[in-house]
C-alpha cells in the first residue's frame, strides 16, 4: 500500500490553491462535483472514452474537465497528470471496484480518506471482526450444511447485490452458490431495511463530540432491489417457486427515509461505537460511511454490512435531507466532503484526510 511518506511528499508539491477533486465519472459523481463546486474546487471527471453526454443535462454537477483511459486500472499509470493538476481523488464504491482494490490501495495520488478501512471492509471476515469488536448486534454467519431456515448468501466486494440469494436449506444453496466466488451466509432477518449515511470528521470540534473529532448523520435510505421489491405481485412464494421464478437483489434506486426520532440515540450510539474502534484498530476512518441495517418490530437495529465511503444512497439529497437540513442548508454528502477538504487546507492539515 502507498505510505504516509509518500502521500506526504506528493503533497508538498501541491499549489493548495488551485486544488481539485476528482473521482470516476459514475455512482455519485454528479453530487461530488456539484459540491466540490459549491465550495470553490475545481473538479475532474475520470472516464473511459468520450465524456458521458448525460453531463450535458446537469450542466451543475459537470466536472470542468475529463481525463480519458482506456480502462479504470490504467489510473495507476496516470498518476504525473492527476498531481499536475492537484487532484484529490474521493473514492465511492463504483471508483474502487472498477480500479480494483489492490490497485487502488497503491495509488500514488492523495485520496480522501484513510486507505486502510478497505482492508477491513472489503473482507467480510474482518468487516465482522470490526463491527463485532465495537458491540455491534449482526446477523448471525451459518455454515451452509447447517441451514435450516432462510438464509442470505453474499458474495465479497461492491456488487450491487447482483448474485446475493435467499436459500432455505442446504439443497437450494448448491443450486445457487457460485463456488469461484468468495461468500458468506447469514441468517436472513425480517424487517426494514434502512441505510444510515453518516460522517465522520477528525477535524471538527463543535457536534456530536466522539474521543477525537466528531459524527454527522447527514441522511438515510432504502434501496431498491429488481426483482425482490415487485416480484410477490406475481403471486405468493409457493406459485412464484412453482413457476421458476426466483428473487434477485440488483441495486437499481434508491428512496428516502425517515426514522422515528425515538431511534436517533440508538442510531448515533452505533455510528460512535463503528467510529471509535475503526480508531483503535487502523486509525479511524475519515469522512462519509454507511451502516446498513435492519430494524426489526421490536425495535431492534441488526447491522449487516458497512461501506467506508459515499454510497449511492446519498444521491437522494443533492441539496440536503431531513436530517442535514438540520445541519445547515443545501448540504448533501458531496458537498461535506467538499467542506472536510477546505477546511483541512484552512488548518493545514490535509495529510490528517488524506492518504
Amino acid at each position: 500500500m502507498v505510505t504516509e511518506e509518500q502521500i506526504s511528499e506528493i503533497l508538498q508539491n501541491y499549489d493548495f490553491d488551485n486544488l481539485a477533486i476528482a473521482t470516476v465519472c459514475s455512482h455519485s459523481s454528479l453530487q461530488i462535483f456539484d459540491g466540490a463546486r459549491k465550495e470553490g474546487f475545481k473538479t475532474i471527471g475520470i472516464c473511459v472514452g468520450n465524456p458521458p453526454k448525460y453531463y450535458d443535462a446537469f450542466p451543475k454537477a459537470k466536472p470542468d474537465e475529463f481525463i480519458i483511459v482506456d480502462s479504470y486500472k490504467d489510473i495507476p499509470n496516470m498518476t504525473d497528470k492527476f498531481i499536475e493538476k492537484n487532484a484529490i481523488l474521493v473514492p465511492h464504491g463504483s471508483f474502487v471496484e472498477y480500479v480494483g482494490a489492490d490497485n487502488f490501495a497503491n495509488l500514488k495520488i492523495p485520496t480522501f480518506g484513510n486507505r486502510d478501512v478497505l482492508d477491513w471492509e472489503s473482507n467480510r471476515t474482518k468487516e465482522r471482526e470490526w463491527l463485532e469488536r465495537a458491540g455491534i448486534h449482526m446477523p448471525r454467519v451459518i455454515n451452509p450444511q447447517d441451514i435450516n431456515g432462510p438464509v442470505m448468501v453474499k458474495y465479497q466486494g461492491a456488487k450491487g447485490g447482483r448474485g446475493f440469494f435467499i436459500a432455505k436449506n442446504y439443497e437450494e444453496f448448491k443450486e445457487n452458490v457460485d463456488p469461484n466466488e468468495n461468500y458468506v451466509v447469514q441468517e436472513f432477518i425480517v424487517g426494514t431495511r434502512y441505510y444510515f449515511h453518516f460522517f465522520y470528521s477528525p477535524l471538527r470540534e463543535e457536534g456530536y463530540k466522539l474521543s477525537k473529532g466528531t459524527l454527522e448523520m447527514l441522511s438515510m435510505d432504502r434501496r431498491v432491489e429488481s426483482n425482490a421489491d415487485e416480484i410477490f405481485r406475481l403471486g405468493s412464494s409457493k406459485e412464484l417457486e412453482d413457476a421458476g421464478i426466483n428473487p434477485t437483489y440488483v441495486v437499481t434506486g434508491n428512496v428516502p427515509l425517515v426514522a422515528r426520532e425515538s431511534l436517533l440515540p440508538h442510531v448515533f450510539s452505533l455510528g460512535e461505537k463503528v467510529v471509535e474502534e475503526s480508531l483503535s484498530l487502523f486509525g479511524g476512518m475519515i469522512g462519509p460511511f454507511c451502516l446498513e441495517t435492519v430494524v426489526t418490530d421490536k425495535l431492534e437495529i441488526k447491522v449487516f454490512e458497512i461501506s467506508a465511503r459515499i454510497v449511492a444512497g446519498t444521491n437522494l439529497y443533492p441539496s440536503g435531507s431531513p436530517y442535514s437540513d438540520f445541519i445547515e442548508s443545501d448540504l448533501s454528502t458531496g458537498r461535506r466532503i467538499a467542506q472536510e477538504i477546505k477546511l483541512a487546507k484552512s488548518m493545514d492539515k490535509l495529510e490528517k484526510i488524506l492518504s
